[in-house]
């Protein structure tokens, strides 16, 4: 993903509408306040830079984040339920203020289009597409569509949106508002996967009015794609793996299969005829001769894991192990051995999920279907097991982060998830199985992972994607989502805390000067830090709380 690092000046455009509406100086913008109207509100890029009043009362003295009501991007009521039962609650004010305006993010700031399905304008410009341009497939972009946006860009990622939209699923029952927002997005990532399954950035729906961006590259990729639908084509098998899991967690909440059309069932054809052609060796089993991969990817660049080595290929994978490729991680930078653990486990949990909704219908073909995808989920799990786990003489078996078949292993973790770390949170392993507690070690110390980072003033796992000198207060989210220790969990809270000091979850943090970060908005971010907390209301209540009671949304 492009990264883009806001630092603390305001766009000269955004300075003279502050003044026009009487609000304060530069550095210090007050909330909007008086009579005004969509126009009016500022880029939110921008205005998440600056603190705004009214403070929180405790020592960090954080600030209110969430922009006024008229600029939000979507209203919910049980949303702001959640706040209020959360933070009434909460020993802290500091992590009350970061909870409120961290959970709402996505809801205010990144749902930049969205319809139920019921506007007849948008369906009378589907049924012209469809019936005199004759370009419209059956079913394509009917129903509730959502666009969300990563933050500071004007893209959807499969990966982030899905994250972004997961704090909210256990709504999806108790507000239609939520039910259809996350239908929507279900429905349009499916005609992003049917178009486009090898890309992970997509533009806005046709029918949603909005234009199009440039991501500023000039890639070479096979299959090439239409510039106008798609902002950028990383092969990421985590986004396949993400597409399913939306569907899947909202089946999971809601017991519904709204979401089962025949568009969503021509995508998984997509997702599985992805996974046969990324399962295949570089070179020919039977003739030994080198045969060129479905997906290559090149772009003119200084920075390697921005491209694929071996003119767009990368490095050589072997037959028989069951895994499936992936030419990018979930931080959009290039994999050195293809094979990548976290994602090919974040898969076979999802191809397994997506099977049991299958049989929970009543046809005939849909129980087929679930029988191939349980196939490819056992097919993967072994090959993670036989291939991915590997001696290490610290620590004992643990599982690498990307293996090549051949017998070479990358011992590292990514803060971004997928991760080994995450292992748990997926579905994959218990987080108290052996490997994995052999391979949490390993992951945060210095000496087991190149990308554990640690300074003066923050530490955690890092990634090469920002550098050497940053950590990812989402690794740190994530480390104590899979602890049970009360000490590790509120280490790792009041480390994000206190570097948060805008009220909002940076992407990263310099580990020596928490005060330098990438990006004042990164809606993803924020939802692991909402989903972190609802994960110790409801287990560790006593941590957070002024009482011991269990919260459950």
């Amino acid at each position: 993903m492009h990264r883009l690092l806001w630092l603390p000046c305001v766009p000269v455009l955004l300075a003279q509408r502050a003044v026009a509406l009487g609000r304060n100086t530069p550095g210090h913008q007050q909330p909007l306040t008086g009579s005004f109207s969509q126009d009016d509100c500022p880029d939110y890029a921008s205005y998440a830079a600056y603190p705004h009043p009214p403070l929180s009362k405790g020592s960090l003295q954080l600030p209110f984040q969430r922009p006024h009501p008229v600029c939000r991007t979507f209203r919910s009521y049980a949303i702001e339920k959640v706040i209020h039962d959360i933070t009434s609650r909460m020993k802290n004010p500091d992590l009350a203020r970061l909870f409120e305006n961290a959970f709402p993010s996505t809801t205010d700031t990144t749902v930049r289009w969205h319809t139920d399905g019921k506007d007849e304008a948008i369906q009378q410009k589907l049924r012209t597409w469809r019936d005199q341009d004759g370009w419209l497939d059956e079913g394509q972009w009917q129903g509730s569509q959502s666009f969300i946006i990563t933050g500071d860009i004007l893209a959807e990622w499969l990966r982030d949106s899905t994250n972004q939209l997961k704090p909210y699923q256990t709504l999806a029952t108790k507000d239609r508002a939520i039910f259809h927002l996350i239908l929507g997005a279900i429905n349009t990532q499916t005609e992003y996967v049917i178009q486009s399954p090898y890309c992970n950035a997509f533009q806005p729906p046709p029918i949603s009015g909005l234009p199009p961006t440039s991501n500023g590259q000039d890639d070479a990729v096979h299959p090439i794609y239409d510039p106008t639908a798609v902002f950028e084509c990383k092969y990421e098998l985590d986004s396949l793996a993400h597409f399913l899991a939306l569907g899947n967690d909202f089946y999971a909440q809601t017991g519904s299969t709204e979401f089962l059309t025949p568009r969503w069932h021509k995508a998984l054809g997509r997702v599985l005829a992805v996974l046969e052609e990324q399962s295949q060796s570089t070179f020919d089993t039977v003739t030994g001769s080198y045969r060129k991969n479905a997906y290559t990817f090149q772009r003119t660049t200084t920075t390697g894991t921005e491209t694929l080595s071996l003119g767009g290929i990368g490095n050589p994978l072997n037959n028989g192990t069951g895994l499936v490729r992936s030419a990018f991680r979930p931080s959009d930078d290039a994999t050195i051995f293809g094979f990548l653990i976290p994602a090919n486990a974040q898969m076979a949990v999802e191809l397994k999920r997506a099977a049991a909704v299958l049989r929970s219908t009543s046809k005939a073909p849909n129980a087929e279907l679930a029988g191939r995808l349980e196939r490819w989920s056992e097919r993967i799990t072994r090959g993670i097991w036989e291939h991915g786990v590997v001696p290490h003489r610290r620590y004992g078996n643990v599982f690498a982060y990307e293996v090549d078949g051949y017998g070479s292993a990358l011992l590292m973790d990514d803060a971004n998830y997928p991760s080994l770390l995450a292992l748990p949170l997926m579905g994959f392993v218990d987080k108290n199985d052996k490997t994995y507690q052999n391979t949490r070690r390993m992951l945060l110390e210095k000496v087991g992972n190149p990308y554990y980072l640690v300074g003066k003033e923050f530490r955690g796992i890092g990634g090469p994607h920002i550098g050497l000198q940053n950590a990812w207060p989402m690794s740190l989210l994530v480390q104590a989502q899979t602890s049970d220790d009360d000490e590790e969990i509120m280490g790792c809270l009041n480390m994000v805390l206190r570097s948060s000091k805008l009220g909002l979850i940076h992407e990263s943090v310099d580990v020596n000067h928490s005060s330098s970060y990438t990006r004042s908005w990164f809606a993803w971010a924020n939802g692991v830090f909402a989903e972190t907390i609802l994960n110790l209301a409801k287990r560790k209540p006593h941590l957070i709380f002024t009482d011991a009671k269990p919260y459950e949304v």
